[in-house]
């Protein structure tokens, strides 16, 4: 799963996506940051960068406290600053503070200005050792997150 973190993250600063010179307006903010409460993988406070790889299609990485997580993104509209679906995978913790990583489908609702929040679901990929060994994983899981966005 580092690998797959790597790669995506990789892939979000090294892709360019191509530009419609047709309608330039749709395609003025090819970027967002994301600042909140559980982003970057659950974290208890954490950031996602995403980036727009072509008009509906962006991928997202994003870190927190102790926490990281990575995306795959499909916007309902041709452009950053829209809702979309996500596929994510979450990574709770590090070293001996992992609790657990998860992978599942999240909707993001961002409002026109900055407001944005999430809910979804995802599944258990395993647990750590900061899982408490006396409670036992639901294996799936609801998520949610909220915060503000920057688009640029």
């Amino acid at each position: 799963m580092k690998k797959l973190f790597i790669l995506l993250l990789f892939s979000a600063v090294t892709l360019q996506a191509q530009e419609n010179d047709s309608n330039e307006e749709l395609h003025i903010h090819k970027n967002s940051l994301t600042i909140g409460i559980l982003q970057g993988g659950g974290s208890l406070i954490g950031v996602d960068y995403e980036r727009m790889l072509g008009q509906y299609i962006g991928v997202q990485v994003g870190a927190g406290i102790l926490g990281a997580g990575a995306g795959v993104n499909i916007h309902f509209a041709p452009r950053v600053k829209s809702s979309l679906l996500s596929i994510q995978y979450r990574h709770q913790g590090f070293g001996n503070n992992h609790a657990q990583s998860m992978v599942g489908p999240s909707y993001i609702y961002r409002a026109r200005k900055w407001f944005t929040f999430q809910v979804g679901v995802a599944a258990l990929t395993r647990t750590g050792p900061a899982w408490p060994a006396n409670i036992q994983h639901p294996g799936i899981m609801l998520t949610y997150s909220i915060g503000g966005y920057i688009p640029w």
